[in-house]
């Protein structure tokens, strides 16, 4: 083998064991020759090889993620230049409901990075923007921010009271609002906090945060792993949760950790793994995520696809493990014969386009937002 090869660099949560695989590392080959496709269609699907990607096997699905990508991301560009829809000729796009090739460019993210991390009307210390952040993601929901904000007025850690906040978010409750988003489900946590009330546990709990000093916590620690590892120890928060919110802490000044330091993939992604790769070829999970950070530009180019970047931003690891998600429910329409862990056939949500353009606006210390415009 080629000792020039690049290798893979895993990083795994402390305290689980690795899954069964050949080694520690995977070396990649950088050459990339076209897929091995059978010569003969059969009745059912043949597993493709990439020879660049061997021994790891893949079915049809790979290759839909690099188009989903790149389709994804050219009607996110064609709405930032505000041109007038169809955005895309593609039907399952058209008319089914997806995120953002980048996660920092869906809706919800782009409201927490302006309108609660970056306020300039609200207090800027580490510990007020934690709060806020916190508290936002933990119901995930820009009406249920809007709503405590104008019943409370604006939302401070000085200023917090639990029972304010707890009979604002009962009353929704009681009218029959939804105060949750159902991007993830929130464990309830009555058995931490002893709460019959949903909300109620999860104000405890980012008052225990709180209590602990958190903020300051993470501002001292030097890896996004060390960052999960904190937030994963409290009651309710599993893995997937963990890595969602110390992700979005990082669009903060709170952190600066490179985004291509640590990946974790939740449930949907391991979806679109399984529908991908009928063979890993002894890489786990986190380690095919990285792998296809890491070729994204050659898998571009071998598919003759012009993806757009972030204004210069490559797919980070975050970004391809969402796209392993939403591949997941793609494949579902495009490739029903190919089965994943769920085996979920449909897609929910159909695409409704928002009445409101949004200004896009990234963390600063990824210096995009003067190229934007």
């Amino acid at each position: 083998m080629n000792s020039n090869l690049p290798k893979v660099p895993t990083k795994r949560p402390r305290g689980r064991p690795p899954k069964s695989r050949q080694s520690a590392t995977a070396s990649l080959p950088m050459e990339l020759p076209v897929a091995v496709r059978p010569a003969e269609a059969a009745p059912v699907p043949v597993p493709i090889v990439l020879r660049h990607l061997a021994p790891a096997k893949v079915s049809e699905v790979y290759e839909s993620y690099w188009r989903f990508a790149a389709e994804r991301q050219e009607i996110f560009f064609r709405r930032v230049r505000d041109e007038a829809p169809p955005w895309t000729n593609n039907p399952v796009l058209s008319v089914y409901k997806f995120t953002n090739a980048y996660r920092a460019s869906d809706r919800v993210s782009q409201y927490l990075i302006r309108n609660v991390i970056y306020r300039g009307d609200l207090p800027k210390s580490p510990r007020e923007v934690f709060f806020r952040i916190l508290l936002f993601k933990l119901f995930n929901k820009i009406e249920t921010w809007e709503l405590l904000e104008h019943t409370l007025g604006p939302i401070t850690f000085e200023d917090y009271r639990f029972n304010a906040f707890d009979a604002v978010l009962s009353r929704a409750m009681h009218a029959g609002r939804r105060i949750y988003s159902a991007a993830y489900i929130m464990p309830p946590g009555s058995g931490a906090f002893g709460q019959s009330a949903k909300h109620r546990n999860h104000l405890l709990l980012l008052e225990r945060m709180m209590a602990d000093r958190l903020a300051e916590r993470l501002g001292q620690i030097r890896t996004m792993q060390e960052g999960f590892e904190k937030l994963r120890a409290y009651p309710t928060i599993g893995d997937f949760l963990a890595y969602q919110f110390i992700t979005d802490i990082n669009y903060s000044e709170i952190t600066n950790f490179s985004e291509m330091d640590f990946v974790v993939p939740g449930p949907g992604a391991r979806d679109g793994l399984r529908k991908c790769f009928i063979d890993p070829g002894g890489l786990n999970e986190a380690e095919l995520i990285r792998m296809m950070a890491d070729l994204q530009e050659q898998e571009f180019a071998r598919l003759g696809l012009d993806f757009q970047s972030l204004w210069g931003r490559r797919l980070q690891l975050i970004d391809c493990q969402n796209l392993f998600c939403e591949v997941d429910k793609y494949a579902r329409v495009v490739h029903p014969q190919i089965a994943g862990r769920t085996g979920r056939l449909r897609i929910k949500q159909k695409f409704e386009p928002t009445s409101a353009p949004i200004k896009f606006f990234y963390p600063p210390k990824w210096k995009l937002n003067d190229k934007i415009h």
